[in-house]
């Protein structure tokens, strides 16, 4: 049984009784698959073709309120549409709901022009920018969480404040501590390349009740749509088995946070342009430019890194999460880790990413700093070695959103590669995120003055 699907045999699939249910989805600015579920054979007749939406899908804070202030979609502009046009070659079974099958979204305006602040369409633009000098981006990201015993309705209820990991201790990669996930991991891992994502693994992690799923190394763009679906298929499966997930970057002060690193190589030909056996460390000049830029360009790719408020608390110190942004080479404790030295898969592995971005945009953004080194031809700096966390004068990633926000949006380089309207979208969106996390009111705060203030 085929995991991805042709519209024949999504039409086979239909009148054989499989499927009658096909979701279109688009990507959110969090990263979110967002959209309809159409009666099969609707979809077949009709909706295939595209279907529609509002356009505040692209001004949405988190708590899907209308943010005031963009210039692509507001109350002035009456919130419209944009046209939803389903790219065909994301059709596939989705495995983890009954007789459903899912496809990939592209945001189109009412004169079929791309819409610029679209995630998937600016990753896209990144991508032709590389195949326009012969290269092909290829890409893999991890993405950690946590498992919980309680259900998403239970949490909700009680406000989050007792959440209990199914697995109490620390069980990376232990397998019998692992095992006790399986009731959620299992069906998982078999939804996932049942609808055509090739999960390779998953394994506890480094905290109690820490997970994480990997998929095969790929095309940019389909590593992005593999995350985007994984994320999506985490939440169901657990949440069918009575157990909630969370992908914060950081849920509790005492716990380590939850990543999403980025490998990354450039291929030419079907071989990885980043390897160069006769070079030092088997790394092409290629690859040493690409690094160049994406430690060059740090500080502005880091918003796409880390989006919201939160994302900067998983930043501490001896908890592998790095806090430089400097290269070294398989060493954990650096911001930029090079990895399969002297071997057909050595690639840059960026560290800095957590569990809450879009896959889309710190894809795209990653891919525009290091194209950057590579057209500039910039220089690599030294490797730095030892441990990065008590490394003195090494470059520091920024320690806030409102610092991240304002070297994306002070950054030439970002604006080149994706246009005003694309860098101002994005630091609004922060700038929304940064005013609804100052005026709240935390736990933090009452335990903290309720009484002793």
């Amino acid at each position: 049984m085929s995991a991805t699907l042709s519209l024949d045999q999504l039409s086979a699939a239909v009148e054989a009784g499989e499927i009658d249910t096909v979701m279109t989805a688009v990507v959110d600015m969090q990263g979110r698959l967002m959209g309809k579920r159409f009666h099969a054979a609707h979809f077949l007749e009709r909706a295939g073709a595209e279907t529609h939406g509002c356009d505040y899908l692209l001004a949405l804070d988190v708590e899907m309120t209308p943010v005031p202030g963009y210039a692509s979609a507001s109350w002035e502009r009456g919130y419209g549409d944009y046209v939803h046009r389903p790219d065909l070659s994301t059709l596939r079974r989705a495995a983890w709901e009954p007789s459903s099958a899912l496809v990939m979204c592209d945001l189109l305006d009412h004169h079929g022009e791309p819409v610029a602040v679209a995630p998937r369409n600016v990753l896209r633009r990144q991508v032709e920018r590389a195949r326009a000098l012969g290269l092909e981006p290829m890409m893999a990201t991890e993405l950690e969480f946590f498992l919980f015993e309680e259900s998403f309705e239970q949490l909700w209820d009680e406000g989050y404040r007792r959440m209990t990991p199914l697995v109490r201790w620390n069980n990376d990669y232990n397998l019998y501590g692992s095992s006790k996930e399986e009731a959620v991991m299992r069906p998982l891992r078999r939804a996932l390349w049942e609808s055509g994502v090739p999960v390779e693994n998953t394994k506890g992690e480094a905290e109690a009740g820490q997970h994480e799923v990997n998929v095969r190394y790929g095309p940019a763009m389909e590593t992005a749509d593999h995350h985007a679906v994984v994320k999506t298929a985490v939440k169901q499966v657990a949440a069918a088995a009575g157990r909630s997930v969370t992908f914060m970057a950081k849920y509790a002060t005492d716990r380590a946070g939850s990543s999403s690193h980025i490998h990354q190589s450039l291929w030419r030909d079907g071989r990885n342009a980043f390897l160069d056996r006769g070079a030092p460390h088997g790394m092409s000049e290629l690859m040493r430019s690409y690094l160049a830029g994406l430690l060059a360009h740090a500080d502005a790719t880091t918003l796409f890194l880390a989006p919201f408020v939160n994302s900067y608390k998983r930043f501490t110190v001896g908890m592998f999460a790095p806090t430089k942004a400097v290269w070294s080479r398989d060493n954990r404790t650096a911001g930029y880790r090079v990895c399969g030295e002297d071997t057909g898969a050595i690639r840059v592995e960026c560290r800095i990413g957590g569990a809450d971005l879009n896959p889309y945009m710190a894809l795209a953004a990653l891919l525009a700093a290091g194209l950057d080194g590579i057209e500039k031809g910039l220089v690599l700096e030294e490797e730095m070695a030892g441990d990065m966390y008590r490394a003195e004068g090494a470059r520091r990633i920024p320690a806030t959103l409102r610092d991240a926000a304002e070297a994306a949006r002070r950054s030439d380089m970002l604006r080149a590669a994706f246009g005003d309207e694309v860098v101002e979208h994005y630091h609004h969106a922060a700038r929304w995120e940064i005013g609804e996390a100052e005026r709240s009111v935390t736990d933090w705060d009452r335990r903290r003055g309720f009484e002793r203030l």
